[in-house]
């Protein structure tokens, strides 16, 4: 019997988000304010891209390009790869290797609900690893 974890189980509730005509000033700003290391880029309220400190570095500080005058939308990785909240933390691990991403904007149908990180995965791992660890040795005592 296998254990099922859901990705709403242990995703982040608390998203941060941009709009999409957000200046990239701004952006950063509100990267900086949060101490995170990525923005999810919204239009309407839903997601559009998403923006890291790897994005503002290729697109923005190595092309010396002044960020007051960029847009979120100029410089966000888009598409957006999303996940359901229902999904299993199985099936977001393998659509996070198989389109090379570390975070994952959660969805409850067209609602933003959630981000689910590679950290986030690991720490719950690493979690159950642990459990088990105990498990074993209590098995033989």
């Amino acid at each position: 019997m296998g254990v099922t974890v859901i990705v709403r189980d242990i995703m982040s509730k608390d998203v941060k988000v941009v709009g999409a005509d957000s200046s990239v000033k701004e952006v950063v700003a509100a990267m900086n304010k949060f101490n995170i290391g990525s923005i999810v880029v919204v239009q309407s309220e839903r997601p559009v891209g998403v923006i890291s400190e790897r994005d503002i570095l290729r697109r923005v500080v190595e092309p010396s390009l002044a960020p007051a005058t960029l847009t979120a939308r100029q410089v966000m990785t888009s598409p957006v790869i999303t996940i359901s909240e229902t999904a299993t933390l199985d099936e977001a691990a393998r659509l996070m290797a198989k389109k090379n991403v570390r975070k994952l904007p959660v969805m409850n149908k067209e609602k933003l609900v959630g981000i689910l990180t590679f950290t986030d995965i690991v720490n719950r791992v690493l979690t159950m690893l642990s459990i088990l660890e105990e498990l074993v040795r209590l098995c033989h005592r």
